[in-house]
């Protein structure tokens, strides 16, 4: 006949047990802490220069930031280069408007789709003028058609 656990080889094993998913948490927890929780993008709030760098009536690509930038009688507005059909860099094309070379979506100047798949226009961002006197575009906020910066 087997011999019955006794209480105090249970006790021993539900401890060791418990004291090695302890150390083992405890291990986890500290490696985790040693990798940081950052990420490390581009702001999404930045200069991109004096108003007077932008001749009037201009377009003017800021490829790094996926922006571009608009000078016109109205004023400064920007639009972002994003393809909203699967993100492919548009093009401009003065007085054509934007086409995407990747899946052939067109947009007018102001951004709207005339032809797609795509099916959104392309983004217009928030500009305002800092203390240092730049224009700084927001890509975290988006503007109305319309809207234009007057500097």
């Amino acid at each position: 006949m087997s011999e019955r656990p006794s209480r105090r080889r249970f006790v021993l094993t539900v401890g060791t047990a418990g004291l090695g998913a302890g150390s083992l948490g405890l291990l986890v927890a500290l490696a985790r802490s040693v990798v940081p929780d950052v990420l490390y993008e581009a702001p999404r709030r930045f200069p991109v220069g004096r108003p007077e760098e932008f001749p009037p009536d201009s377009v003017t690509l800021l490829a790094d930031r996926r922006v571009f930038v608009f000078r016109d009688a109205g004023g400064f507005h920007a639009i972002s280069t994003v393809c909203t059909h699967l993100g492919c860099n548009v093009n401009h094309e003065e007085g054509h408007g934007f086409t995407c070379p990747c899946h052939g979506s067109t947009y007018d100047e102001r951004g709207e789709v005339t032809r797609g798949p795509a099916a959104w226009p392309l983004p217009r961002f928030a500009m305002s003028l800092s203390r240092r006197g730049e224009l700084v575009v927001d890509t975290r906020r988006e503007v109305d058609p319309g809207f234009r910066l007057q500097a």
